[in-house]
């Protein structure tokens, strides 16, 4: 059977502007990657992402929020009950707009027609896969472009007519000292695909401490890295914008200092006895650092503000404002 040949002539496709989840890391309608070692927090750092977004609170170092999205959520390698659930109920998500595709009598591929059902009956704005390797097909080699190429297209394909952002996460394969393009596990065609790839990574010599790094960006230049804690006594925490790059943290010598850890740094000092909410801003203020930052530095530290006759005071746990004149 012949095919037709049909043109497009540029002059009549009508310019669109991108949509974003998160500007420049997550566009909507288009597929993103997540991806790093076994153990380094990328799924964390996506329910923390869900978190925010199902409440319409704001992004990383945003003033703004946005109205409250559902979201649809996928793993092949966690429990529900048992692991995700509790992670988001930490990280303060609102689970009534957390959806799952129920594969208890048959597995979901990336090629599966529930995917866009899933999409257009709940009205989900993000859908996250993880791990990909899990969602490809029993009969799929990640390894071989000739099966992945026809799988990506689809799925980009899905993206684009629902307005979905497709959130992918993958784990890198071993290889030491090459190029960041050539760490992610499978097919380089699963990277040409996306148009948006995040590397989660540990900090060297700082254990509870994490960097996620903008790797590829097709749509906006690249973003700022990203940093934040897995505290055994805090759980998860954001720490801010870092410069810390993506060969930096592949190769383990990413640091943190954010605006975050710095303000952070400056209450320690600051609170040796309770001080005035007034004189903190201010002393925020005579350091660029935006009064979001600062609430962001003062609930990682657990730092407790007091009324003390008309004053409001921020103190650290342990002390107390009795002896604070208002």
């Amino acid at each position: 059977m012949s095919k037709e040949l049909k043109l497009i002539k540029m002059s009549n496709v009508e310019v669109e502007d991108i949509k974003w989840v998160w500007y420049p890391y997550i566009p909507y309608g288009k597929i993103t990657v997540v991806q790093g070692d076994p153990g380094e927090g990328k799924t964390t750092f996506i329910l923390a992402l869900v978190a925010l977004l199902t409440k319409g609170e704001p992004l990383l170092e945003e003033e703004q929020g946005s109205e409250p999205i559902n979201v649809i959520y996928q793993t092949a390698e966690d429990g529900l009950g048992d692991t995700i659930k509790p992670r988001l109920l930490s990280v303060g998500a609102d689970c009534e707009r957390v959806m799952v595709i129920d594969e208890n009598e048959i597995n979901l591929t990336l090629s599966d027609k529930r995917l866009e059902q899933a999409i257009n009956q709940t009205n989900a704005k993000v859908i996250v896969l993880d791990p990909i390797q899990a969602y490809l097909g029993e009969d799929v080699d990640m390894h071989r472009a000739n099966e992945i190429r026809p799988i990506m297209k689809r799925l980009a394909l899905l993206a684009e007519r629902t307005g979905c952002a497709v959130i992918l996460v993958g784990h890198m394969n071993k290889m030491q000292g090459g190029k960041s393009s050539y760490r992610g596990l499978g097919s380089i065609d699963i990277r040409a695909a996306v148009r948006s790839v995040l590397v989660v990574g540990r900090v060297k010599d700082e254990p509870t401490l994490r960097i996620v790094a903008h790797d590829k960006s097709n749509l906006a230049p690249e973003g700022k890295s990203i940093a934040f804690e897995l505290s055994p006594e805090i759980g998860f925490s954001w720490k801010g914008y870092c410069e810390t790059t993506v060969d930096e943290l592949l190769c383990g010598n990413g640091t943190v200092k954010s605006k975050t850890t710095i303000m952070e740094d400056e209450l320690k000092i600051l609170l040796q006895e309770p001080v005035s909410a007034e004189e903190v801003k201010n002393r925020a203020s005579d350091m660029d650092i935006s009064l979001r930052t600062l609430m962001t530095a003062k609930r990682n530290l657990g730092v407790l503000s007091e009324k003390v006759g008309d004053k409001w005071f921020w103190k650290l746990p342990n002390q107390e404002c009795k002896d604070v004149s208002p």
